[in-house]
């Protein structure tokens, strides 16, 4: 063994001269004074609680360990994340076929013939052209009629039960007898959203038309004018059109007729207003130009994605405007003519959303299309305009809203909403399994775990109930088509026409609101009056002019008094219990339904109670009615 140097000697001595003499290297002194002294502790650091579990789990139960392991990893995919490869384009073919190799790039062909179209300038000028025949478009549509003489579908001359008050003083008191209207396309699809009663039927889910069969075609004057015009062919239901209405008062016996796909009720008994169809109107400019304004803006946007092909960003905002213009001047107006002050104060908004949803989603798809025109075009132009079109594409769904008491009402609606759920439940999953490929789906898991609590928080909400609208729905379900697939694509255009339909029709809608504002013209659920004279008590041998109905007290204090309506017309309000029927026709049959008031307004009506000419009365079912 070689001798150390006195030098190195002298130094590690004095550099361990504090050290116990020993003859082993200064390395092996540290390590083994450090062991040895019972007084100097090394810290041991704590496993974390994650680490202690696993090993728990692992020492008890290592076979469910390792499959439940093994599961997790591959749910939650590979690590580093990765990017899916965009797909190729299916119209650039190349097939074998027999031994014949088929090469024919449909798509690159046609980029390659139109790429002169494509420039900016080009697209900036026919964009400039596309807002100035817009504009003319919509100044056809709303704003050569004047707007007083524009009605809604459900128009009328006479509101539900105490809105024309007592006698239907308020209704009746009209300065002149003869209207000109202008109405709008499609009033045939526009229903009763809750049950009308009307005598002793009700009506639901369709327009409300009463009367029209009779020579004159003369209608009780609760009908919804715009659909009697379609009903008695004066106007196309695909068009719309003007009509002249005189308005005649007091009429008996509204006969039923059916017309044009649309049926009216009958009411065998008076009614202090009614209405006539004149053969002329005064008006001009009437059709409805909705048809004409989809076919050019479908062609526009097959223009943007065919020949101009601007960037995907600007693709997207030319969507997103067309869409939302669309159905705020055309397919869904807010009313006529429509209110632009409420469109603009929404398309601020709207514009806000529509960027979080290209940053969370399209911009990972849609330029993955950039080369395939035709395909691109197909997957997100006819899914968008289903979606911005729901109104009518959907209409069939009998599904209105996601209420209890809309999906009980309502034939089909539950088989309805769990085929929906299903779907939606494949198609996600799908997309799950899509994402698993990238790596990326604890991170959406846990984002909408997270808001599927705050949901179920906001839910629990006192005296708020949650509605999930559609427009909602379309943001909700954007981010889980974030990869550049086909099926993604499809998906991406028809949620954002679903979302540009929701905001730009009805407004961007609270996610709770209070039971009033879901419940709309529906029964409340009060208290309900009780008849004193039935079928029982009536007395069919004293004339009708002596005859007197009466109905039991008040049930608590939280009731004042009480609403009769005599033949859908409320004919007395007050305290009293009683009600002389001296002013009424023995030779026609009579309707009453009553209700408590508190401050004078009234709650639930009863179903109607029956008298007949010849004496015979009728106890009214159970249950309230509106």
């Amino acid at each position: 063994m070689q001798a150390v140097p006195s030098s190195a000697s002298s130094h590690d001595s004095s550099s361990v001269s504090h050290l116990p003499s020993t003859d082993k290297p200064s390395l092996d002194l540290r390590n083994s004074s450090s062991s040895d002294d019972p007084e100097i502790v090394t810290p041991q650091a704590r496993p974390s609680w994650i680490n202690r579990f696993k090993a728990r789990i692992t020492s008890r139960h290592p076979t469910f360990y390792s499959k439940a392991s093994r599961f997790l990893i591959y749910w939650r995919g590979p690590r580093p994340k990765v990017d899916l490869p965009n797909p190729k384009p299916f119209l650039n073919l190349d097939l074998h076929v027999r031994g014949h190799h088929l090469v024919l790039p449909i798509e690159s062909i046609f980029i390659r013939n139109t790429r002169y179209f494509t420039s900016p300038w080009l697209f900036i000028i026919l964009a400039a052209i596309y807002i100035v025949a817009f504009a003319f478009f919509a100044r056809a549509q709303w704003f050569l009629t004047p707007s007083d003489d524009f009605i809604g579908c459900t128009s009328t001359f006479w509101g539900p039960n105490v809105n024309c008050g007592l006698d239907g003083q308020i209704c009746t008191n009209l300065d002149q007898s003869t209207f000109d209207f202008r109405c709008p396309a499609q009033c045939s699809q526009v229903p009763l959203q809750n049950p009308r009663t009307i005598g002793d039927q009700q009506m639901d889910l369709v327009p409300l038309i009463v009367g029209g069969g009779d020579p004159d075609g003369t209608y009780r004057g609760d009908t919804f004018i715009c659909a009697a015009a379609v009903q008695a062919g004066l106007i196309s239901d695909r068009r719309g059109g003007c009509v002249s209405v005189n308005v005649i008062g007091n009429f008996t016996d509204f006969l039923p007729f059916t017309g044009h796909g649309l049926s009216s009720i009958g009411f065998p008994t008076v009614f202090p207003l009614s209405w006539r169809f004149d053969d002329s109107t005064s008006l001009s400019h009437c059709a409805d130009n909705r048809d004409f304004g989809l076919v050019f803006n479908v062609l526009i946007t097959c223009l943007i994605f065919f020949i101009l092909r601007p960037k995907p960003i600007v693709k997207f905002w030319c969507l997103v405007c067309i869409g939302f213009w669309h159905i705020v001047l055309f397919s869904q107006p807010a009313g006529p003519p429509p209110p632009l002050d409420d469109a603009f104060g929404t398309f601020l908004p709207v514009l806000f959303i529509a960027y979080g949803l290209w940053r969370v989603a399209i911009r990972f798809t849609l330029p993955a299309f950039n080369n395939a025109p035709i395909e691109s075009s197909i997957w997100y132009l006819g899914p968008f305009w289903v979606g911005v079109l729901s109104n009518l594409t959907l209409d069939k769904i009998p599904i209105d809203r996601l209420t209890a008491s809309d999906l009980t009402k309502r034939s089909g609606a539950i088989t309805a909403l769990v085929i929906i759920v299903i779907v939606i439940a494949i198609l996600v999953i799908n997309q799950i399994r899509v994402f698993r490929k990238t790596g990326w789906v604890p991170y959406y898991l846990a984002w909408y775990i997270a808001g599927g609590l705050v949901a179920m928080v906001l839910a629990l909400l006192p005296g708020l109930s949650f509605r999930l609208h559609h427009y909602i729905l379309g943001m909700v379900l954007m981010p889980v088509t974030g990869v550049p697939t086909r099926l993604s694509a499809v998906y991406q255009g028809f949620l954002l026409g679903l979302f540009l339909n929701g905001a730009a029709a009805f407004g961007l809608d609270s996610i709770l609101q209070t039971a009033a504002e879901l419940r709309q013209d529906a029964v409340i659920g009060s208290d309900l009056p009780v008849f004193l004279t039935n079928s029982t008590s009536y007395n069919s041998s004293i004339p009708l002019a002596n005859q007197t109905i009466f109905w039991d007290s008040l049930p608590n204090t939280e009731w004042d008094g009480f609403s009769l309506l005599v033949d859908d017309v409320e004919r007395y309000v007050g305290s009293a219990l009683n009600f002389s029927l001296a002013s009424l026709n023995a030779s026609l049959p009579h309707f009453f339904r009553l209700a408590l008031t508190s401050g004078g307004t009234p709650g639930d009506f009863t179903n109607a109670a029956v008298l007949y000419p010849n004496g015979t009365w009728v106890d009214p079912l159970p249950g309230a009615s509106f």
